[in-house]
């Protein structure tokens, strides 16, 4: 009977290997508090389901300092082996994704990939030199930090700070920057298989060979986020929603515009908090409007909405900052410019039709009557009765006797009296001449 169990025992053991199981994520795009959130609950699903390990497929810029830091903290304190592959061909870890990088368990790469360039960056026109040294030295001790930990290429890891340079997947293994090259996923599991890890816990040994691989996607929540933590989505929604606003306020009881621009700017504000607002780009923008809406109601020739322009312009630019070496995070020039000009063109179409209509003579009320024809229905001597509009008016001319049937202009108007003119082509000679 021993032996029976024995023999049961030594013929499941494939299926037990084969049972083993790896999570799959990808991280495509900037670093940002989704994909923070969005690794770190992968680390938890991986730990939940005693998974292998966790597979993270990086193609990333760059991104928030804040968010690297923490995708950093997670993979050093992963209860499981997290295994960094940057893929697919062609993709890129560049800036916060050398940081993620380094720091997996098993860092790899797939054919015609490149990593590097983490050297600190300003996106709005320069940083002076003594920022430029206390980021640097700051993200140069953070680089060297990881290495050390992973025991990794440590002067490497120094240069693309502080150097800037970007290797090739080849390089990268040949100078102890990665521990491998996959062509694939299944490939790279092949590769790591039986490779020992260590873990807070303790040392693992990878049974990845055979193991099923669970794709874990992005929530709603985590996509939603995603999408809006881009700076240029962000920057989208806000002009959005003071477009709404002023649409509402121009025409009161539209109700659409104020919702739609509310809900814009609620978003707006929310991604904003994920991003490093610099506010005194916010502030320029926010004058900006002012002064465009200023130019509508205050004759100023142009200065106004000039003076609007610019300032949305500036503030448009300086409305993301980045104060740190790992950020690479910018509203885009193809995004700033049409909205600036777009903005531009509807204040400025604004003020045209303002100043047009202050140009319009007023066709309401007693002063609309004023400047319109009519005709004679008694001989002014000087006062009268006339038609104007259709309507019967008492008159009195200013410009001596008026006949019966002739046309008139009006001039004035007094107490409901119409003070009225010939109108000189219609004057005819006296019918007591002829």
């Amino acid at each position: 009977m021993k032996r029976f169990f024995v023999f049961l025992i030594l013929i499941s053991l494939p299926f037990i290997v084969k049972a083993q199981k790896v999570i799959s994520v990808k991280v495509d795009g900037s670093i940002n508090p989704a994909s923070a959130s969005f690794i770190k609950n992968a680390i938890d699903k991986a730990e939940e389901a005693k998974a292998e390990c966790l597979v993270v497929h990086l193609n990333t810029p760059g991104g928030l300092l804040k968010s690297t830091r923490v995708i950093v903290s997670d993979i050093l304190e992963s209860p499981v082996p997290v295994i960094v592959y940057v893929s697919p061909g062609g993709a890129h870890a560049g800036s916060a994704g050398v940081f993620i990088t380094m720091s997996a368990h098993i860092a790899a790469m797939a054919p015609s990939t490149n990593i590097g360039a983490a050297h600190p960056v300003s996106i709005q026109g320069g940083m002076d030199s003594t920022m430029n040294d206390k980021t640097t030295n700051d993200a140069a001790a953070f680089i060297r930090a990881i290495a050390e930990k992973r025991k990794r290429n440590l002067k490497w890891a120094e240069e693309a700070v502080r150097k800037s340079v970007s290797i090739t997947e080849v390089e990268a293994v040949n100078n102890k920057v990665i521990d491998l090259v996959a062509q694939n996923e299944r490939d790279l599991l092949k590769k790591v298989h039986g490779r020992v890890v260590a873990l807070g816990s303790g040392n693992k040994t990878l049974n990845t060979s055979n193991a099923k691989v669970d794709q874990v996607e992005m929530n709603f929540s985590e996509r939603f986020l995603n999408m809006i933590s881009d700076p240029n989505i962000a920057y989208i929604l806000m002009m959005l929603g003071v477009y709404g606003i002023l649409f509402e306020l121009y025409s009161p009881g539209s109700v659409a515009p104020g919702v739609i621009g509310i809900i814009c700017l609620i978003l707006a504000f929310y991604a904003m908090h994920t991003l490093p607002v610099n506010y005194a780009g916010l502030a320029l923008i926010i004058v900006a409007f002012i002064l465009f809406i200023l130019e509508v109601k205050i004759t100023s020739h142009g200065v106004l909405g000039i003076g609007g322009v610019i300032a949305l312009l500036i503030g448009s630019i300086m409305l993301i900052r980045t104060d740190s070496a790992l950020e690479f995070i910018r509203i885009s020039w193809g995004v700033i410019v049409p909205t600036t000009l777009v903005t531009a063109a509807f204040f400025l179409f604004l003020v045209s039709m303002a100043v047009k209509g202050q140009k319009l003579k007023t066709i309401t009320g007693v002063e609309g009557i004023i400047g319109e024809e009519g005709e004679v229905l008694a001989t002014l001597e000087p006062s009268g009765m006339v038609r104007v509009h259709g309507e019967l008016w008492k008159a009195q001319s200013v410009s001596g006797i008026i006949n019966q049937g002739q046309k008139i202009k009006v001039t004035a108007i007094n107490n409901l009296t119409l003070f009225v003119k010939q109108i000189e082509n219609n004057i005819n000679p006296d019918p007591k001449s002829t």
